[in-house]
């Protein structure tokens, strides 16, 4: 199975199809057997990030009506057609051919067992595949089962897992409905893993649930100082409300530190992001949170405010933002803290310290936009294609921040470098959970310097993950702001990638 990182999140843009290009004047009917490629081809020669360096997306291409048909019907497969186009850079942008599910996963609902699992090689150069539970989703079947964070999923009905590539492994037994995870007890010696089955067998079965993104809140006191601490697991704007809850919270109990827990976040909604870039601060509102540059068609064409992102003392429902005002932040990442995530560092580094303590994150800084087959690209077009449910979401963006640093696509290095244990997970929220308690430790030491042995623990070469196995996968989703005569593209969904 491809095992493909996405992410994704929300946007309204001006329209650009007839200001950016000459297309009017080469407008001509395809048969009905390739309009989805049409759809593909128009799409990325208008949105597409490295549209000006793709060959086949020169505007040209439509002056030789009879070369473009035949060009779109040499690729029967529209899904081909896609990667064909794509630049070699490009890691990240996806076609599907349901929208349907795309969107369901869009509103942070999936279908799920509820054990949120990271999927490793047990060793390096091995192509034996292991699972470690990283945490239940409440309310789930797992919930309800007998496994738990730091169990090792070793085989799915009775088939060990392997992978050799994204086109030859065996982890599309995870897609299944239902399946039973079979359990083993993980040993190290001399920095080899290995293995031995302990005969737990867990059945479980998906169902369809919103997962909570705020996974825990609670607080500690260090010396005399009040420590806010939030796991927070995805963007998802409908739980902004909640979020700024609990920092109303944080602000009642006189809070003066926080460790922001994203070890575990693919990412989601920018606006998510700059509305906790904003709790965590409020002395910045109005400054500039992060910029986005488009392609040469795009950019032109683009006002303030829908380039650039700004620090804010409101949530959208006019609910003022409870705002802690803090000049320091420590972060807990590894290699699944992706997208939104990394904005959030990247983007209050100019302003505040952000010390950033466990892995090395993902390295996505490029946005993406959910097309879809209408005259304004957008879903809930009138005349929205309705012979099929194709969408796509090429990358168009890259972001930067206040300073105009925009490179980390090998991911943003930690300052306190801690991987994660796989022999001691440790208790999620508790003190002693060893990344937790390395941010804890530094605040103690008002930081100064200390010495952890980060050699430790054997590097864990993750393939993928739960989250990173949904369609939204580690996307991000901003609004761009649009003016009244701009109403072809009002609604647009864009998609923060990489």
């Amino acid at each position: 199975m491809n095992v493909k990182k996405w992410l994704f999140l929300f946007v309204a843009v001006s329209t650009m199809l007839t200001s950016c290009t000459d297309q009017d004047d080469n407008l001509f009917s395809v048969p009905a057997n390739i309009e989805v490629q049409d759809f593909v081809w128009k799409g990325l020669n208008l949105w597409y990030f490295w549209q000006g360096e793709v060959t086949d997306l020169a505007d040209s291409k439509l002056d030789d009506a009879e070369g473009y048909i035949a060009f779109l019907q040499s690729f029967p497969n529209p899904a081909d057609l896609f990667e064909h186009l794509n630049h070699p850079d490009d890691r990240f942008s996806v076609i599907v051919s349901d929208y349907d599910a795309l969107q369901d996963s869009q509103q942070g609902t999936s279908d799920t067992d509820g054990a949120d699992i990271s999927y490793i090689f047990l060793n390096s150069g091995s192509n034996e595949v292991v699972g470690y539970v990283r945490y239940i989703i409440p309310g789930s079947d797992a919930a309800s089962k007998d496994i738990r964070r730091g169990d090792i999923v070793y085989a799915v009905n009775g088939q060990s897992l392997f992978f050799n590539s994204e086109t030859d492994n065996n982890l599309d037994l995870l897609d299944a409905n239902s399946y039973t995870f079979n359990l083993a007890d993980l040993t190290i010696n001399s920095g080899v893993r290995s293995i031995t089955p302990n005969g737990r067998n867990i059945d479980l079965t998906k169902s369809n649930i919103t997962e909570n993104p705020i996974l825990i809140n609670t607080t500690f006191d260090v010396g005399a100082k009040k420590v806010g601490y939030i796991m927070y697991n995805q963007f998802v704007s409908n739980f902004d409300t909640q979020l700024n809850g609990v920092f109303a919270d944080f602000e009642g109990q006189g809070v003066t530190e926080l460790i922001l827990d994203l070890r575990y976040n693919p990412g989601g909604f920018v606006s998510s992001a700059i509305n906790l870039g904003s709790m965590v601060t409020g002395q910045f509102d109005g400054q500039l949170f992060t910029k986005f540059r488009y392609n040469d068609k795009i950019q032109p064409q683009l006002t303030d405010e829908q380039e650039n992102r700004y620090f804010r003392n409101t949530l959208s429902t006019g609910a003022a933002i409870n705002s802690l005002g803090l000049t320091k932040v420590y972060v807990i990442t590894t290699g699944s803290s992706a997208s939104a995530s990394e904005l959030v560092i990247n983007s209050l580094d100019p302003y505040i310290d952000v010390v950033q303590v466990g892995a090395t994150t993902r390295g996505k800084n490029e946005a993406s936009v959910s097309l879809y087959d209408s005259p304004s690209w957008t879903f809930t077009d009138d005349q929205l294609n309705p012979n099929h449910k194709w969408a796509m979401q090429p990358l168009i963006s890259r972001l930067e921040n206040s300073a105009g640093f925009s490179n980390y696509t090998d991911g943003l290095n930690p300052e306190v470098e801690l991987s994660e244990d796989l022999t001691n997970l440790g208790v999620l929220g508790d003190e002693t959970e060893p990344l937790l308690a390395a941010a804890l430790a530094n605040i103690a030491a008002a930081g100064r310097s200390l010495n952890f042995n980060s050699n430790k623990n054997i590097p864990i070469d993750l393939i993928t993950d739960t989250k990173l196995r949904r369609i939204t996968a580690d996307r991000m989703y901003i609004d761009l702001k649009v003016g009244d005569s701009d109403d072809a593209l009002q609604n647009h969904k864009v998609i923060i990638n990489e």
